[in-house]
């Protein structure tokens, strides 16, 4: 079994920043990318960034500049430093990773999400 547990969500001011964690644990044999994603109220779930295993990144142009996506691999975690936050950036983050299990195949695992709220 595979768990992401996701901390360091919050109440921000305009222009304030906040650091996203989130740790994989169980039965992991190997992990291709992590990343995250958010989803604002009546909106899609959209991808923020993501990194791979080699550390190659990938940002949404909304967050590009602002946002950095990081991870170790020994410790199965990825993180997102966000600054210069917007009251657009208001939304639940989701932490995402593609991964391979021990004696399993390879698939998308989610956390349960960390509310973000920019607001004055």
């Amino acid at each position: 079994q595979v768990q992401l547990v996701e901390s360091g969500g919050g109440l921000v001011q305009p222009g304030g920043s906040l650091r996203l964690s989130c740790a994989a644990s169980g039965t992991i044999l190997s992990i291709n990318t992590m990343g995250w994603y958010r989803q604002a109220p009546g909106t899609q779930r959209e991808l923020v960034a993501v990194i791979t295993s080699g550390g190659g990144t990938n940002y949404a142009d909304s967050v590009k500049g602002r946002f950095t996506i990081s991870r170790d691999n020994a410790k199965n975690t990825v993180l997102l430093q966000m600054n210069s936050l917007k009251s657009e950036d208001t939304a639940v983050y989701y932490c995402n990773a593609n991964l391979r299990v021990v004696l399993g195949s390879r698939g998308e695992y989610w956390g349960q999400g960390t509310q973000v709220t920019v607001s004055s």
